[in-house]
């Protein structure tokens, strides 16, 4: 006797190919998800990470302050003048450090310079900082162009060339709405210490402050923390006139 042998039928496959195809439909989905997910969390943590490495970069190199010189030119047929190296502007600032991105405090002393320059596509501003070698007052005077009067103060101070930005211009923060430095003056008492926002005095401020807004701050993310550190020059202003 002959036993009739049972098998699938075309809806049944159809069923069941349809079936499989929402489930596989539905685990790429929810894998998609999940890694949508994951890499908005990787955004934020890496956004916090830079937030927190530009504070603790800004701190260290002002901390590393070294009260250093600079040969500024003032004509061909006379000597150069030394005088203290400092530049402090609203949206720059020079001076030298032991502490640089590249060696962190154990190499060499660095010219850092720093320059807000417009962000990508013109949105918003970023901070950037460039390193230069350090050898001496020659090094630092050749970002002097000469001195110049300061009426109001009754001194001259160095001018100075303007900074540019590089290859090698290393991004501290980005997608800022402003970034502004300002300088601490020392006053006799009984007068307050105050708040300048360029420097032109020829000795070094007593403190940096660096003030940081984001452009689109979201809850999500670390904010940026403005930076107010001291400058701690054990040095006299008028002994850098004589360091070599």
């Amino acid at each position: 006797m002959i036993r009739a042998r049972r098998g699938m039928t075309l809806i049944e496959v159809l069923i069941s190919v349809s079936l499989l195809s929402v489930l596989a439909v539905s685990v790429l989905l929810t894998l998609r998800v999940g890694v949508n997910a994951l890499e908005k969390t990787n955004t934020i943590l890496i956004a916090n990470r830079r937030a927190v490495s530009a504070e603790r970069i800004l701190l260290s190199q002002i901390a590393g302050f070294i009260p250093a010189s600079a040969d500024c030119v003032v004509g061909l047929d006379r000597p150069p003048v030394r005088v203290p190296f400092f530049e402090g502007r609203p949206q720059s600032m020079r001076f030298v450090s032991s502490y640089s991105l590249e060696e962190a405090s154990r190499g060499l002393p660095r010219i850092l310079e720093y320059q807000v320059v417009p962000g990508e596509e013109n949105l918003g501003v970023r901070l950037i900082v460039n390193e230069l070698l350090y050898t001496g007052p020659r090094a630092t005077g050749a970002a002097c162009l000469g001195l110049e009067p300061v009426p109001e103060l009754g001194v001259q101070a160095p001018r100075f060339r303007p900074i540019e930005p590089g290859p090698r211009s290393f991004v501290l923060a980005d997608k800022l709405a402003f970034c502004r430095f300002s300088f601490r003056q020392p006053r006799p008492a009984p007068e307050l210490e105050r708040w300048l926002p360029e420097w032109r005095l020829p000795r070094w401020p007593t403190a940096i402050h660096i003030e940081l807004e984001q452009l689109d701050p979201e809850p999500t993310r670390a904010p940026l923390v403005s930076v107010t550190a001291p400058v701690r020059v054990n040095k006299p202003a008028n002994e850098a006139y004589t360091d070599d």
